[in-house]
């Protein structure tokens, strides 16, 4: 079944009586998801650096780009298709870490539904480290979608050695390293609420449950969570530099995705440091406010990484916004703050619903405008918009 025969469904359960229960527009979702999250992790997830002008910048850098349509092609049937690591997945889009996804639902286990969700569709997963159920429960949860883990690398190299091979043993299948996020950018939302959710010892498992990470502690975390909490504040983030990327190398056989490159520079130093894939990220403009749009930023950095694959995410709001990323050379698309919010209204059944929606949308342009494979998008097949 092609991903645009959703809207068949949907039509068809019309004729029945029967409309959709979830939005089909993402300004709905995102407004309905409001009213139904608890307000502090609203903020979290809806929340940027500073004035947010980066977040905002993010989202409208797709409508400088225009697809231009090509007829005659007889596009009846799309592959949507994209190989990856030895793998063929079915779709480009996969579902971006997001470190308070467990909060998200409301039975509060939003890291094991997201799995599930991925699991049902088929779009790999990558795992947070700020998980609220430990990746040794979220990875079964897959079932056969691949699923990737992020590492908030910590200034404890044995304990990110156990946290890696921890995931390596559970079955994800490529490890993503985040290397923006060693402090805590500039967030007023959350400065006014005072909210930062593991201070508050959540989202913690992966940490609370490692072997290393115990031996730290004097007592367990079980025992003392606040003595737990501060042993974490001193060890999570380590500002990595260029000779670490050896020492990440040396600590997983799985393949090694490093996150928030930005520049091509950066593209060409990691690609020769010996890492599988480049993911181009600005952490969706939640941690640094000022720059660019990463979507500005991904032809470049797709040219230096020359021929790896090259991950992208932020400012991802529609099957259009998936379509001119892929076209400007990314090999597979994040989905964040949609599926966050598709989670706080209907769970697993919630992300699923973004996804096919989504998808649908993705498989429909590519029907109507002519393009049967992905490899058909290219630079080319994009026109800048006259403002």
């Amino acid at each position: 079944m092609a991903y645009g025969d959703f809207q068949n469904e949907i039509y068809f359960r019309g004729l029945g009586g029967t409309v959709p229960t979830l939005p089909m527009a993402y300004h709905e979702l995102e407004q309905r998801a409001r009213a139904a999250m608890v307000p502090s992790t609203l903020s979290y997830v809806a929340g940027g650096a500073g004035d947010e002008r980066t977040q905002r910048a993010n989202v409208s850098a797709f409508d400088q780009w225009g697809l231009i349509p090509r007829m005659f092609v007889g596009a009846a049937v799309r592959d949507l298709s994209v190989r990856l690591f030895g793998m063929t997945l079915p779709s480009p889009l996969f579902l971006a870490p997001i470190g308070v996804i467990g909060l998200c639902a409301q039975d509060g286990h939003g890291d094991i539904a997201t799995a599930r969700a991925a699991a049902r569709t088929g779009v790999p997963m990558v795992a947070s480290t700020l998980t609220v159920d430990p990746l040794e429960l979220v990875a079964p949860e897959l079932g056969s979608t691949p699923g990737f883990f992020q590492l908030y690398t910590p200034t404890e190299k044995d304990l990110a050695a156990s946290l890696l091979q921890r995931a390596e043993q559970a079955g994800f299948e490529a490890i993503v390293v985040t290397l923006d996020t060693w402090i805590t950018g500039w967030r007023p939302r959350d400065l006014s609420w005072s909210n930062f959710p593991q201070l508050r010892a959540l989202c913690l498992a992966n940490y609370f449950s490692d072997p290393v990470f115990r031996s730290l502690l004097v007592k367990s975390p079980e025992d003392d969570p606040q003595a737990a909490v501060m042993q974490w504040t001193r060890i999570f983030g380590n500002p990595l530099q260029w000779h670490d990327l050896a020492w990440l190398r040396s600590l997983t056989r799985l393949p090694l995705i490093v996150k928030g490159i930005c520049h091509p520079e950066d593209a060409r130093r990691a690609k020769d440091g010996g890492v599988d894939a480049i993911y181009c990220s600005n952490h969706g403009g939640r941690q640094a406010n000022g720059g660019l749009p990463a979507l500005d930023c991904l032809a470049a950095v797709v040219d230096a990484a020359d021929g790896l694959p090259v991950l992208f995410d932020s400012g991802v709001r529609t099957g259009a916004d998936v379509i001119k990323a892929l076209a400007l050379g990314a090999t597979a698309v994040g989905i964040g703050r949609p599926y966050a919010y598709g989670l706080a209204l209907g769970g697993v059944e919630g992300v699923v619903h973004v996804l096919r929606v989504l998808l649908a949308e993705v498989d429909l342009i590519m029907a109507v405008d002519g393009y049967p494979a992905l490899g058909e998008l290219t630079r080319e097949s994009l026109k800048e918009v006259k403002c």
